[in-house]
Order: structure tokens, then sequence, then C-alpha cells
């Protein structure tokens, strides 16, 4: 892996007192827990140094609205919420035509494709953040507490999304 070095544009400053958040001391600290993450989900590095920039650029862009009482834990989600938009976003529109009858014909066959299938049903029925919720539990392995932590949902709402996503499977035969 080549080693990232991470700064901000040359002529950016964030002024805490007028501008809100310090970028640029949020980038040097969080940057690498930012990409770590990144490349977790989109497993793939350049696309994951995208994501990681544009995690940095929405925080700029919305630095004087944010408040960073846990800078960590808004950026893991903001990475998050990114990378997931990115994963989507994939699926929906190829790079090229080869891409797209590739596509196909991985949607045509395989177990893999049913179970791709599957999960966009189940998702389509919810709001995306329950399709994160269910990413940070089930995938990244958290608590329901740190679920709630991370979303700013109570406990019981998370377990709340997570038991109608189960609920949606089982009503679509996929679940016991």
């Amino acid at each position: 892996m080549p080693e990232v070095t991470f700064s901000l544009v040359d002529g950016v400053e964030a002024d805490s007192a007028m501008d809100g958040l310090d970028v640029a001391a949020l980038t040097v600290r969080y940057g690498p827990m930012v990409l770590r993450r990144c490349r977790q989900l989109l497993r793939d590095e350049d696309e994951a140094l995208d994501a990681c920039q544009d995690v940095f650029v929405r925080l700029l862009e919305r630095r004087t609205r944010l408040e960073a009482r846990y800078p960590s834990s808004l950026l893991y989600r903001i990475a998050t919420n990114v990378c997931l938009n990115r994963i989507r976003d994939r699926r929906r529109k190829p790079d090229t035509p080869d891409e797209e009858r590739l596509y196909q014909i991985a949607a045509a066959g395989g177990d893999g494709s049913d179970a791709r299938m599957l999960l966009d049903r189940l998702f389509g029925r919810h709001p995306e953040s329950s399709r994160t919720i269910a990413v940070l539990h089930h995938i990244d392995g958290l608590t329901l507490g740190q679920v709630a932590e991370e979303t700013g949902m109570s406990v019981s709402g998370v377990r709340k999304r997570l038991r109608r996503l189960r609920d949606t499977l089982v009503e679509m035969g996929h679940g016991s």
C-alpha cells in the first residue's frame, strides 16, 4: 500500500472561530481512520482514496453547520455513507458498455447474484439509514449500542430497525 499524506489544498484554511470545524486538523488526525474505513468497504485502493477525499470535501463544505463533539464518529458515519453511495452508484451506472454486459451476465446466474437481488429488494423497502444500521451491525460487527452511537439513534430504535428488516425478510420467504 502506498503511503498517503493527509493535508488540505494550499490556500484552504479553517479558522475554527470563524468557520466552524478545523478541517485541517481533523484531516491530519482522522484521515488514516477514514481511509481504512473506505478501503474496508470499497475493497479498491483508488476508489477508497477518492472516497476518503470526498469525505473531507463534504466536511469542508459543511464545516459551519457541523458540531465536532465526537469527530471520529462523525467522520466514520460520513465515510460509511459516502462508500455505500459509491457502491450503489457503481451498480447503477457501469463505466463502459462491456461493463454493462458483464453486469448482466453476473446478474443472470450464480448464487451471489440471487443474494444481491434479495438484498436490493429488501433494502428497497426500507429507509437508507436501515441499510447503514445493518452494515454497521452485521458486517462491521458493532454492538447495538455502538450502532446507536454512530447513527444518533437509541438502542431500541436500532433494534426496531433491525427487527423490521428481519420481518420483511421473513415476509419475502427468506428468513426464519
